[in-house]
């Protein structure tokens, strides 16, 4: 039971909707509910404006015909269902496709500042696998102009934050969402919050990985675990994008992002023993090759005993002019003088795949993204459905626009039909509880978030890296149900520094949870398909065209729909697109 302190001490607030996650996707939902008229609450559990969208750098997609004429939406939703391998949601992909034109026009609207020709016109680039250029940029900065206007445009509306809240637990009854429950990271107070709706657009799970491009503690997999704690269903959780080339030392750097714009410059990978060996995987782009491709060539070069001191393989732009590579790769020239006091015009990098980006993530409605509980909405990294089995680059950045207006859309219609709600003590109750019991009575334990924490990402990286198998993935099942039992005794303590390491704790939660799904469903699917390689399965099932399904429960599956003959007519069959001129995925 709560006592009289306790509640004192809880802010309690309440909202039409709360989203939690401030980055592209938030923002955009926030956006589209205070235009509506909606009372929103955005929360983030780290500044507004160095939310996980301003590390994107290639670009966002919409088939505007700026440079190609003869694009269309059909085509772009053709691409990204080929690059897909079929498991993407045809519905939802044909309407990220239709709704991305009218995307770029409000960024453009409200100052967004793409590239554009002497024209006038917007700059339109390849990426990889698309048949033509399609893809918006705002030089390798493109994530952060978008994120810095549509945060613009949300202050220009006086849409309410708070950062640094950390959301620990949503609230339900009777499978219908009332709000959430969480605490200030610097103060510790407790925030209650009520709402009728709750937008989810808190990221991925990538961080569970030892080499990861994402920041230390975020995409920690706590969006998965909110959702799946409150009823949802967790959909491919074993769909993972490893980005080919991430640093691999100093140690504070390790995953860091190598931007494939290096090897559309003309960067050559190359193994210990000097061989270029692009050329036995892929013998007609070599470098240029898709994302999933690069990855595995890259793993079982360093596999098989070819790798570098450091387990990387190198990547090489010296025989570049020095003066090109300062002007098209400025940040990458700086960011391993940064890190590495290493001078890329003169010597080369050393980069491994690095997890990138969740395919997978909440089961979501593919118009509505409304989730398997009621008023429960998500967007962004922790939605599933658009992506499949190997992201078509520059759809992420996209699909949180397209997506964020429609899920503040949908949860303005869901607040206004509200006529009661419920409040559930025992939900209030059991999230207090969890907050206390973690926080417990200050003695010490064997055990705390940070080394378990690492502990999953050495288990993932092991037994569910780039290439899996039955027996690995078995043994880091068994692995994890060591590290479960040891999280369920941790306790932590605040100090002079805040409540970090509560936070920490809860990440470990997240990890944990995301960590488990993406094991029973690599386990699930015995097959290869895009970015999950099964060493003991090594070729495509077509009768494994089928999303899988999670719940603590286990795994079950689900068809995946047709596209419209518009959009099948226009997908290349051959799987092969030319090279020249474009930058990869």
């Amino acid at each position: 039971m709560v006592t009289t302190e306790q509640r004192s001490m809880e802010q309690r607030s309440a909202t039409n909707v709360l989203v939690i996650g401030a980055g592209a996707g938030g923002l955009r939902a926030s956006i589209e509910l205070a235009e509506q008229g909606v009372e929103v609450l955005c929360v983030g559990k780290r500044r507004r404006d160095d939310a996980h969208t301003t590390l994107a750098a290639g670009g966002i997609n919409a088939a505007l015909g700026t440079m190609d004429p003869e694009d269309s939406w059909a085509q772009h939703a053709a691409d990204t269902l080929r690059e897909g391998y079929w498991l993407s949601d045809p519905e939802a992909v044909e309407y990220l496709a239709q709704h991305s034109p009218e995307a770029i026009a409000e960024l453009v609207e409200w100052g967004a500042q793409f590239a554009r020709e002497d024209d006038g016109r917007l700059s339109q680039r390849f990426f990889g696998a698309h048949k033509w250029r399609r893809t918006c940029f705002a030089g390798d900065y493109t994530g952060r102009i978008i994120q810095q206007t549509l945060l613009a445009r949300a202050q220009q509306l006086e849409v309410p934050f708070r950062d640094d809240l950390y959301i620990s637990r949503l609230l339900v009854h009777d499978n219908r969402v009332f709000g959430a429950y969480g605490f200030d990271i610097q103060t510790g107070r407790r925030h209650l919050i009520f709402a009728d709706a709750v937008v989810l657009a808190a990221g991925g799970h990538t961080r569970i990985w030892r080499r990861s491009s994402s920041r230390r503690d975020e995409n920690t997999g706590d969006a998965m675990r909110l959702a799946s704690m409150a009823g949802a269903r967790l959909q491919d959780m074993e769909l993972v994008q490893f980005h080919p080339t991430g640093m691999v030392y100093p140690d504070g750097a390790e995953g860091t992002l190598v931007t494939e714009a290096v090897r559309g410059e003309g960067g050559r990978l190359v193994n210990a023993n000097g061989e270029r060996f692009m050329e036995r995987y892929d013998p007609e782009r070599r470098e240029l090759s898709t994302r999933d491709r690069v990855a595995l060539a890259n793993h079982t070069e360093i596999a098989e005993g070819r790798g570098t001191e450091h387990g990387g393989v190198w990547l090489d732009v010296t025989h570049l002019d020095r003066e090109h590579i300062l002007e098209r790769l400025p940040r990458m020239y700086r960011q391993f003088i940064d890190l590495v006091m290493l001078d890329i015009t003169r010597e080369p990098m050393e980069v491994a795949p690095t997890a990138h980006y969740s395919m997978g993530g909440v089961r979501v409605d593919p118009e509505t993204h409304a989730s398997d509980v009621e008023g429960l909405y998500a967007v962004g990294e922790c939605a599933s459905g658009v992506h499949g089995a190997n992201r078509l680059g520059g759809n992420s950045l996209g699909e949180c626009v397209v997506f964020g207006r429609t899920v503040g859309r949908e949860a303005a219609r869901f607040s206004a039909e509200v006529d009661v709600h419920v409040r559930d003590r025992a939900a209030i109750d059991a999230a207090r509880a969890e907050i206390d019991g973690l926080l417990g009575d200050g003695s010490a334990t064997d055990d705390f978030p940070r080394p378990l924490q690492r502990a999953v990402r050495d288990l993932m990286s092991t037994w569910c890296g780039v290439v899996r198998d039955e027996t690995g993935l078995r043994r880091g099942l068994a692995e994890l149900d060591d590290l479960e039992t040891r999280a369920a005794s941790i306790t932590v303590r605040a100090d002079i520094s805040g409540y970090d390491d509560l936070a920490h704790a809860l990440d470990l939660r997240g990890s944990l949870l995301a960590a488990r799904a993406t094991l029973d469903c690599a386990l699930a699917r015995t097959e290869t398909r895009g970015a999950h390689v099964r060493s003991d399965h090594p070729d495509l099932d077509p009768a494994q065209v089928h999303n899988l399904l999670w719940t603590p429960d286990g795994v079950t599956t689900r068809p995946v729909g047709t596209a419209s003959p518009e959009v099948l007519d226009l997908v290349d069959a051959s799987g092969e697109l030319t090279t020249a001129g474009r930058l990869l995925e």
